[in-house]
């Protein structure tokens, strides 16, 4: 989806945060369940199911199922794909990287959060990269604060990821949330992209309270180059390095940032 950049983001009244607050616990509890039953021989397909079952038993709508053609109930991306994969007969083995990504609507609004974790045993640098991507998702959130801009939000992880060697992918980034899933603004994970073509409205924006954003980090152990896979949805590192990505449904409010997907106990 293209956004608008010069469009301002809405700003949520009370209740509808609150609904968006129910929409983040569907996601949240629904990815908890979605990384316990994750294990080898299964097919993301499997996970797919359980996914669907579980946001409605919780009273949600599946975000993605059909959105703009999307066949699943969440994204499964393994390894050097770093978002938008597509659920199917793919086995999980043991020493991947699972990334999922997952969307509900409760009364009308959504929630998004994705996260990414081991199969099994990995090496310490596949690790590292899971848990500096959260870190760099922390880091942005931190940032999310009345009066700064989303230039703050995106040298947050770049100041975090860069130091510690990684790439920001460039082209995909963060979104307003709301009564659709991708609302005003985008939230570019990578400073060159504030400088491409139409994108130079983004550095007017100042968030303040009320105002509803998903932040997702994606970093890569390679370069930040992807190309889209032939089914037209997953999104692969060109260099085939591995990579992780993290995602948040926050709120700005006057005191800071309220994550509303926040899993309880959970990294």
């Amino acid at each position: 989806m293209v956004l608008n950049s010069t469009q301002s983001p809405t700003v949520k009244s009370p209740r509808e945060i609150d609904l968006m607050r129910k929409a983040g616990h569907i996601v949240a509890d629904t990815l908890n369940i979605l990384r316990d039953a994750a294990k080898p021989g299964m097919t993301s397909a499997q996970l797919d199911e359980i996914a669907g079952r579980e946001i409605r038993g919780r009273g949600g709508i599946p975000s993605f199922l059909g959105y703009q053609g999307f066949p699943g109930h969440i994204c499964t991306s393994f390894n050097t794909e770093v978002v938008h994969g597509i659920p199917g007969p793919r086995k999980i083995k043991d020493g991947d990287i699972l990334s999922i990504d997952c969307g509900a609507i409760y009364d009308g609004y959504h929630g998004d959060s994705a996260i990414t974790f081991a199969i099994g045993d990995i090496p310490d640098q596949a690790k590292d990269l899971i848990e500096d991507t959260r870190q760099s998702l922390i880091a942005c959130i931190d940032a999310a604060r009345s009066g700064n801009g989303l230039w703050d939000l995106t040298t947050a992880i770049r100041d975090y990821a860069e130091p510690r060697g990684y790439s920001m992918v460039r082209g995909y980034g963060g979104h307003g949330i709301g009564t659709q899933m991708h609302e005003n603004p985008w939230i570019p994970n990578n400073v060159a992209d504030f400088d491409s073509t139409g994108r130079r409205g983004l550095r007017r924006f100042r968030l303040r309270p009320g105002v509803t954003i998903a932040l997702e980090p994606m970093l890569t152990l390679g370069g930040w180059q992807t190309v889209v896979e032939e089914d037209d949805w997953t999104v692969s590192t060109a260099d085939g390095s591995l990579s992780a990505h993290w995602e948040h449904t926050i709120v700005v409010t006057e005191d800071g940032p309220e994550v509303l997907t926040s899993r309880t106990g959970k990294p």
